[in-house]
């Protein structure tokens, strides 16, 4: 007779319970609104001849030029592009950036500052995962950033991504530490939750995708400009009429994870500006916003049950 105990798995128990999306607290948006959209547009620097980053082509010995300059189109050209249509369509964005953009081109990030975009940590530079490092290194990453920003921008922020969605077992820890209010890492829900701490209190998990997110689709993937087009309409389409439904309505998040260097292509940007436009002929439905201001509204709110 086996009398052995079974493997006892590793589980996220202790930062936060599991609660089914059924059942749930009920709450509203600003302005009576039941679906919450943002975009989560990420300017993102490289180190040349070093360290990681998304390819278009095979990777080659480092200095890998083709890669590099791939991506360096999109701080060049493909911000700029994005940023015009933005602008056209009267959108926000949460802005997530690598500090290394101030050294290489501020102008990018001073171009998003002076629309009135949240400024998001995204790590120093998109070469690095933040797992790699020690936690004292990653103590250091998390308030350079924060300290960086504050100073060359004037924003406090309040929210984080880490560069390749890389954490530490410490990272919800350190964040709360050093008074991040949100993280954008985890991608298990369509409603904000609390996370636990060790110490310092419980941070928001704000959605983010990992699927309607340009980066897993169309480089990974190898899905076409107009498929990831039809995908957030239809993404769109689908979340505006769960929160109308009649027996259970819900309030719900639907974040859009772009990258200048992919839809900042021209062809790209034809198929991205027709989803966009879908998106704001319902503006008068919807919370056009960005994860602090949802991670803002939340704190006036009851705790979530």
């Amino acid at each position: 007779m086996n009398t052995s105990q079974p493997t006892v798995h590793k589980s996220l128990d202790h930062r936060y319970p599991y609660r089914s999306i059924r059942g749930r607290s009920d709450y509203l948006w600003p302005g009576e609104k039941r679906l919450a959209v943002y975009l989560g547009f990420n300017i993102e620097h490289f180190s040349f001849g070093e360290g990681l980053g998304a390819n278009l082509g095979p990777v080659s010995k480092q200095p890998d030029v083709l890669n590099y300059m791939w991506r360096d189109y999109g701080n060049r050209v493909g911000v700029w592009r994005c940023l015009d249509l933005f602008d056209q369509l009267e959108m926000p964005t949460g802005t997530l950036i690598n500090t290394a953009l101030y050294d290489y081109c501020p102008e990018v990030i001073k171009a998003f500052v002076d629309r009135g975009d949240e400024l998001i940590g995204h790590g120093h530079t998109n070469s690095q995962r933040q797992s790699d490092m020690s936690q004292e290194e990653e103590l250091g990453l998390l308030k350079y950033c924060k300290e960086k920003i504050k100073k060359e921008s004037d924003q406090d922020i309040k929210g984080w991504l880490s560069p390749w969605i890389s954490e530490s077992l410490d990272t919800p820890d350190l964040l709360a530490q050093l008074n991040y209010h949100y993280t954008l890492n985890w991608c298990n829900d369509d409603q904000p939750f609390l996370v636990k701490t060790r110490q310092a209190g419980p941070i928001w998990s704000i959605p983010y995708p990992q699927e309607l997110n340009d980066i897993p689709m169309i480089i990974h993937r190898q899905m076409g400009a107009d498929d990831f087009s039809q995908m957030i309409m239809d993404q769109f389409d689908e979340m505006l009429d769960q929160t109308r439904q009649a027996n259970a309505p819900q309030s719900l998040v639907m974040g859009i994870a772009l990258h200048p260097y992919i839809v900042g292509q021209p062809y790209r940007l034809r198929h991205l500006r027709r989803a966009l436009q879908h998106i704001a002929r319902h503006r008068q439905d919807i919370w056009l916003t960005t994860p602090g201001r949802i991670c803002s509204h939340m704190q006036t709110l009851p705790p979530p049950l």
